[in-house]
C-alpha cells in the first residue's frame, strides 16, 4: 500500500494550504450499497426531470463504474458556512431569497482548480494516475464523503460535518494509488427531525430520503416548466434554491463562517428586491449574475421564479412589474405572471 503516515500528513497539509477545510480517504469499493439505493430512487421517479441521473446510473453507482482502474478516492470539503442567517428574509415578501451557495462565485471553477493543484502535488510525490471531479460527473459525492470520514449523510440527505455543519462543497480525486483509508463517520442525527419538519413542501417521504419532485431547490433550478400549483404558495419568496433543511441543522452551531473571498456574500444577491429583478432583461440578468451559479438557469426561468414570489408577496406595488410579463412570448413566464396577478388581486 502506498502512503505511509508521512505522505498522508503531507497530503492533508497541502490540501489545507490550498484552502480545503476537510480531507478523507476511502477505497473505491467503500459504498457497495449506494448503487442499489440509487436504482431504487430512480425507479421511484424521485429524480424528476434530471435525466442525466438515470442515463449514467451505472457509472454513478460505483467509482469503478466510472473508471475501472481507480483504487482510492480522496474526498475534499470546502466550507461555505454563511455569517448571515439564511432564514432571515422569511416574511419579507418584497425581497427574493437566493440559496447561500449562489451568493457569490460559482464554486465549480474554484474548487476544480484547487483539486487539480492537489492532484499535481500528489502525482509529483507518489506517482499514479488520477481524475478530479466537482459535481460535474456521475460521482456519488455524499456517500463517498461519509465513507471517507468527512461527516455523515443526514436525514436531509446532505452531508453533515461536526465541524462545518451542513455547509461543505465536495470534490473528489480518484487515484490508482492504494492509499490508507479513514474510518467512516458515525451517524449523529439521533432523534432530531428539524430538517424534516422545516421543509415547506414535505419533500422527505422518510428520513434520509428526498423526493426531488417536491424539493424547492429542484423546482426553482432544475425544473423547466411551470411549477406545480401545490408548490407555488410554499415557495414564498424563494427564487433560487432553498436552504431551509440545511439551515435548521443543530450541527451548524459549530460551523465557523467561511472567510473564502469567493464565497463572501455579494450585497446585491443577499436581499435582492423583486421589483428590480422583475425588470431584468437577458443582458442585465447576465451582468448581475456574472460568475454566479444563478446564471445557468437563464433569465426566463429566473423571472418565472420571481413572479411566483411576487404573487406570494401581498405587495400591490409589484403589480406593474408583474403585468409587464403577461404578454411574454414564453408561455411559462406568461402563466406565472397570470398566476401572480390573480394571487395579488384576489
Amino acid at each position: 500500500m502506498v502512503g505511509e503516515p508521512r505522505l498522508i500528513a503531507a497530503l492533508r497539509g497541502e490540501a489545507e494550504r490550498l484552502g480545503f477545510a476537510a480531507l478523507g480517504v476511502c477505497s473505491a469499493d467503500a459504498v457497495p450499497q449506494a448503487g442499489a439505493r440509487l436504482r431504487q430512487w430512480l425507479d421511484d421517479g424521485c429524480h424528476g426531470e434530471m435525466i442525466w441521473m438515470e442515463s449514467r446510473a451505472d457509472a454513478r453507482a460505483s467509482p469503478k463504474g466510472l473508471w475501472p482502474d481507480v483504487k482510492s478516492v480522496i474526498m475534499l470539503g470546502t466550507s461555505y458556512a454563511p455569517a448571515l442567517d439564511p432564514l432571515r428574509l422569511a416574511g419579507q415578501g418584497d425581497k427574493g431569497v437566493i440559496s447561500v451557495y449562489a451568493w457569490n462565485r460559482d464554486y465549480h471553477d474554484l474548487i476544480k482548480k484547487r483539486l487539480k493543484a492537489l492532484a499535481r502535488w500528489l502525482v509529483a510525490e507518489a506517482g499514479g494516475e488520477l481524475k478530479v471531479f466537482v459535481d460535474t460527473a456521475p460521482v456519488m459525492e455524499k456517500p463517498l464523503a461519509a465513507a471517507s470520514g468527512l461527516g455523515w449523510q443526514g436525514k436531509h440527505t446532505n452531508l453533515v460535518s461536526r465541524d462545518h455543519g451542513s455547509w461543505l462543497f465536495l470534490g473528489a480525486i480518484y487515484t490508482t494509488l492504494a492509499l490508507p483509508v479513514d474510518e467512516p463517520h458515525a451517524d449523529r442525527c439521533g432523534s432530531c427531525t428539524r430538517c424534516q419538519v422545516a421543509c415547506p413542501t414535505d419533500a422527505f417521504p422518510a428520513p434520509y430520503r428526498l423526493d426531488a419532485r417536491r424539493c424547492l431547490a429542484y423546482l426553482t433550478i432544475e425544473h423547466s416548466g411551470p411549477i406545480p400549483a401545490e408548490f407555488r404558495r410554499p415557495m414564498a419568496n424563494r427564487i433560487y434554491g432553498c436552504d431551509d433543511c440545511l439551515s435548521v441543522c443543530p450541527w451548524n452551531r459549530f460551523a465557523k463562517a467561511s472567510e473564502e473571498p469567493a464565497f463572501l456574500p455579494r450585497s446585491e444577491l443577499t436581499a435582492p428586491k423583486l421589483a428590480e429583478l422583475l425588470c431584468l432583461d437577458d443582458a442585465a440578468f447576465r451582468a448581475l449574475f456574472s460568475g454566479s451559479a444563478v446564471k445557468r438557469i437563464g433569465v426566463k426561468r429566473f423571472i418565472r421564479n420571481c413572479l411566483y414570489a411576487a404573487g406570494n408577496s401581498g405587495d400591490m406595488a409589484l403589480l406593474p412589474a408583474v403585468q409587464a410579463h403577461l404578454g411574454s412570448d414564453d408561455p411559462v413566464v406568461a402563466d406565472a405572471a397570470a398566476w401572480a396577478m390573480e394571487a395579488l388581486t384576489a
